[in-house]
């Protein structure tokens, strides 16, 4: 079993989210490390689950060759991908990855990001079934009355939020979204987002899974609009088995469900600072990551 990474510590260290570390190459080139650490209600918990970020770059990667055909992403090389990195410059923190960190890195190409989170959604759930259940809206949008838990939507829904660099996301109306990209860059994150989800979708159901919902980043390289950071993993993405699910019940989850229900139970207010995990939490989110990873991947990790 891998030691869990809670952060990383190399040279050109630019930018620490809220899992990922980003280090600078040079020749506008990055290293992105993905660590162990874990984020519920947008913060960051005190305790790292063990080999998550192994399953996060595994499963990106894996995702970033399904939906190549329909659109580009950053990356270069997964830095365990030997074939792949015999082209790659070796410089910088690339020199200095232990093969553990190797496991969880990939080199990519630096983008021009734009600060929108964009998420589609076909069914109810999350905080999508919340805002339903108190005002009967989904983005500040009215839906129709008499939703259950986990219905499905009659096509994807593109839900955009804001992009926090801490604290909470927050949903915005279409409108909100489109004063802050512009009409145009709006129209063709909606479409690609959905186009991107559906063919996710698709593949997911070959599998016995339903994907939920999702969020993607976009940015800018060379001027063409290109899927950054993560992709339908575990983090940003929910899925179900299909056949756990049925209206008016949220089946359980292959994501960070085990861990969320437990805070919703605790008296904590979903600020830091974050309380102390039960080691069984820590453990059944580890074991979901690696199963969800399994049964879309067909493949199995050994961490």
């Amino acid at each position: 079993m891998t030691e869990a990474v809670f952060e990383t510590n190399l040279s050109g260290l630019l930018y620490r989210g809220k899992v990922r570390d980003t280090y600078d190459l040079g020749d506008d080139r990055l290293l992105m490390v993905a660590s162990d650490r874990i984020s519920a209600f947008d913060v960051v918990m005190n305790q790292p689950i063990p080999g998550k970020g192994i399953i996060l770059t595994e499963m990106s990667s894996f995702w970033f060759e399904v939906i190549e055909h329909v659109m580009p992403n950053h990356v270069i090389a997964t830095v365990n991908d030997d074939l792949a990195m015999e082209a790659v410059e070796k410089n910088g923190a690339l020199l200095e990855l232990t093969p553990d960190l190797a496991r969880r890195s990939m080199v990519i190409k630096k983008a021009d990001r734009i600060d929108i989170e964009c998420v589609v959604r076909n069914y109810i759930a999350g905080s999508a079934w919340a805002e339903y259940q108190q005002f009967g809206t989904m983005n500040g949008q009215s839906l129709q009355p008499g939703m259950r838990a986990a219905d499905k939507f009659t096509e994807p829904i593109f839900t955009p939020s804001t992009k926090a660099e801490s604290g909470h996301d927050m949903p915005m109306t279409p409108q909100e979204a489109k004063d802050l990209v512009g009409i145009e860059m709006h129209r063709t994150l909606e479409d690609k987002s959905i186009e991107v989800f559906q063919v996710a979708h698709d593949y997911a159901a070959e599998r016995g899974m339903i994907l939920v919902d999702t969020k993607f980043e976009f940015g800018l390289i060379d001027g063409e609009l290109t899927i950054i950071d993560e992709v339908l993993t575990p983090d940003s993405s929910r899925y179900w088995d299909v056949s756990d699910w049925r209206p008016g019940h949220f089946p359980p989850a292959f994501d960070k469900q085990f861990l969320r229900a437990w805070l919703l139970e605790t008296d904590w207010k979903q600020e830091p600072p974050p309380p102390v995990l039960p080691q069984e939490i820590i453990e059944q989110t580890q074991h979901r990551y690696m199963e969800s990873y399994r049964r879309l991947s067909g493949k199995s990790l050994i961490l």
